[in-house]
């Protein structure tokens, strides 16, 4: 029993008993998706939602397009601010409070606020737009929105590949050390460029000590800014090569697709003979109605017509090789058409002549010659 535990699942152990580890279920999730994913299996994610980006591009795009937008209108902000403040405050003793009163000022005071924060919000919400649209155009889709009963499954040996043996976790470990060494060695810099200044700001006014505190804090987040949006270009790249790896398809799933775009190789197999058939078919009906025939003598046979009324010259109606010529040969005997050997003009005619097609210039001469001939035997049997 050990031994077969040791076989089958990998792993026992004797003061474990009963709890024994499948250690095949940390296999690779996705064994056997060995093939790139089709374009039809591109779409489809498109249009799921699924697509490769980089968050690290629209969460600095927000960071800076926030930022700059409180510096530009940091000045109105702090006056519609402190506006608010004073009035409250100088006015508290004299407000009368009652039901009304509170619900008046409560909306004085959400109108005041959202006057302050629309702008921050409409420009932050833009940023983020901006940042997705870059990477992946503009696709909207609410699949990701509906609830998917089918991932509630809990699977201890996927949550924890995922958790310790997942290239996107390193990927996640290696960006957030990233970002705390990128803010750290920035905040160092610019701190170290602008302590005189920041040791100085007691002996200034508020507004001025403000003002050199939120420039410093400015150069800080904008710098960061900076070296988060150079992350987010091999960032992008990582999760292009994930989201391909995601998408990639078993041979089986390849095959499957090739039939419901390009159709079933054995239905097409079969329709392309049915219609060979049926080309056969009219060929043979029409085989009766030929001036002459034309053979190599065993492997081609052309059946060739010309009616001086409805035609600029012979056409050809029909014609075989093989069995298909020895068909049309059968026939031809029967309706008593003639058939003459011509082995050069038979191959030539075969090969460069398709059925309901007059015969080219270049061989106008040695059809001529045929139906010269024709004529003569002709002539002949009317005098016999």
């Amino acid at each position: 029993m050990s031994q077969f535990l040791e076989t089958y699942y990998g792993w026992s152990h004797p003061d474990l008993q009963g709890f024994v580890f499948n250690l095949q279920l940390f296999g690779a999730e996705d064994e056997g998706r060995t093939e790139e994913p089709t374009e039809k299996k591109l779409r489809e994610a498109r249009d799921k939602g699924q697509v490769a980006k980089t968050q690290e591009l629209a969460q600095t795009l927000v960071v800076i397009f926030g930022i700059l937008v409180v510096f530009i209108f940091g000045a109105w902000i702090y006056d519609s601010l402190a506006g608010m403040t004073r009035y409250y405050l100088s006015s508290f003793s004299r407000m009368e409070i009652t039901s009304k009163s509170i619900q008046h000022d409560f909306f004085s005071i959400v109108f005041e606020m959202t006057k302050i924060l629309m702008p921050i919000f409409g420009v932050v919400v833009f940023a983020a737009i901006i940042g997705n649209v870059i990477q992946v155009g503009f696709q909207v889709s609410t699949d990701p929105l509906k609830w998917d009963w089918s991932k509630l499954k809990f699977d201890p040996a996927t949550v924890l590949k995922k958790i310790f043996f997942s290239k996107q976790v390193a990927m996640n470990l290696f960006k957030s050390i990233f970002k705390v060494l990128a803010i750290g060695f920035v905040a160092y810099l610019i701190i170290v460029a602008d302590f005189e200044e920041i040791l100085a700001t007691p002996d200034f006014s508020l507004a001025m000590a403000l003002k050199i505190t939120m420039l410093s804090g400015l150069k800080i987040i904008l710098w960061t800014s900076v070296l988060l949006l150079l992350l987010s270009v091999p960032d992008y790249f990582f999760q292009k090569q994930e989201f391909i790896e995601s998408l990639k398809m078993t041979k089986q799933e390849l095959k499957e697709e090739y039939k419901e775009t390009q159709g079933d190789p054995y239905l097409k197999a079969r329709l392309r003979e049915m219609q060979r058939e049926l080309v056969m078919k009219n060929m043979i009906r029409d085989v009766p109605r030929a001036d002459v025939v034309v053979t190599n003598p065993t492997h081609f046979a052309v059946a060739l017509q010309y009616d001086k009324e409805t035609m600029e010259a012979p056409t050809l109606i029909a014609k075989g090789a093989d069995s298909m010529a020895l068909k049309i040969r059968q026939v031809a005997k029967e309706n008593n058409v003639p058939i003459m050997e011509n082995r050069p003009l038979a191959q030539q005619i075969y090969k460069d002549v398709e059925v309901g097609d007059i015969i080219p210039g270049e061989l106008f001469y040695a059809v001529s010659l045929v139906y010269a001939e024709l004529y003569k035997k002709n002539q002949y049997q009317e005098a016999i």
